[in-house]
């Protein structure tokens, strides 16, 4: 008697998902051919056509509408159960905080790589303003975070009190600079157009700081509470901002003392926990956070 190969039910997936046998063939690493006989196997163990063909690629058929929720369940069920098997026995709850800029996407990566580790550990993360984060590590509703801070002893809460929470460790420097699009004709203008983050942030203090001290006419034209949106006004050439120096795009360049800019200070990216923080699946964690930025480090010129 035949049987569903779940092998086979990937490849459907893959191809249901993208809507296209090659995309769904690429995302399996898969050729096209290989793709499609797998397909054809499927259809002739299930009885009929999985797939309408049309031009822009394909579509599910009544009997492929019916498979789709079926092949879900059986591969997530069959992923989950390796992960569960090969796992460390790894246990616990662990509430990690991560800020809503630049290094999100890094740290996604590590969080997904430290699920798959670690199926049994239930993880609660936040994504949030960094600003945010010192305060709920010191009153204990968050056990480790991540966050950008002017100095590295930035740990307390609001009231000054650190009592929850450790001194931060510096994971990474980056320094803090003016910055303006690579042929836009913005220091002529009178005032000088100015792109700033709207959230409590000290960068944005820093920037506002430094604008005043220079004593020259400025207008905030654009605000964005992310790194990316900034980003994309200062490289749109609607104006000039503050900027970390690690991720510049070459597309921007620098603004220093010739331009009439100061220098600006280094940003911390910091890693925060709790003092109650002492269960495997928090330390555990904090090595694999920290071990990635140490590669990160280590790489850089």
């Amino acid at each position: 008697m035949p049987h569903l190969d779940s092998d086979l039910l990937r490849s459907f997936l893959a191809i249901a998902e993208t809507g296209s046998i090659t995309d769904g063939a690429a995302r399996i690493h898969r050729t096209q051919s290989a793709a499609s006989l797998q397909i054809k196997r499927l259809e002739t163990i299930v009885g009929g056509r999985v797939f309408d063909r049309h031009g822009r690629g394909v579509a599910l058929t009544d009997l492929g509408q019916r498979l789709l929720p079926v092949a879900r369940d059986v591969t997530t069920r069959l992923d989950t159960t390796l992960r569960r098997l090969t796992s460390d026995g790894l246990e616990g709850r662990l509430r990690l905080g991560v800020p809503d800029d630049h290094s999100q996407q890094f740290l996604s990566r590590i969080i997904a790589d430290f699920t798959q580790s670690h199926p049994c550990v239930e993880l609660e993360v936040t994504c949030d303003l960094s600003a945010h984060f010192p305060d709920a590590l010191a009153r204990g509703t968050l056990d480790l975070a991540v966050y950008e801070a002017e100095r590295p002893s930035d740990t307390g809460t609001s009231t000054g009190t650190s009592t929850g929470a450790n001194t931060g460790d510096v994971l990474m420097r980056d320094q803090t600079a003016w910055v303006m699009a690579r042929g836009a004709d913005l220091l002529a203008c009178d005032p000088i157009p100015v792109a700033l983050f709207d959230r409590a942030c000290w960068w944005r203090d820093a920037a506002l700081a430094a604008l005043d001290n220079m004593g020259r006419p400025y207008r905030v034209v654009y605000s964005s509470q992310s790194v990316s949106g900034v980003s994309a006004a200062i490289e749109a050439g609607v104006a000039v901002g503050l900027l970390g120096l690690a991720t510049l795009p070459s597309t921007l360049m620098r603004l220093g003392p010739d331009q009439g800019f100061p220098d600006m200070p280094i940003s911390h990216l910091v890693l925060g926990k709790t003092k109650q923080a002492a269960s495997a699946a928090c330390t555990s964690m904090e090595m694999a956070i920290r071990k990635a930025f140490v590669s990160i480090e280590g790489s850089r010129p």
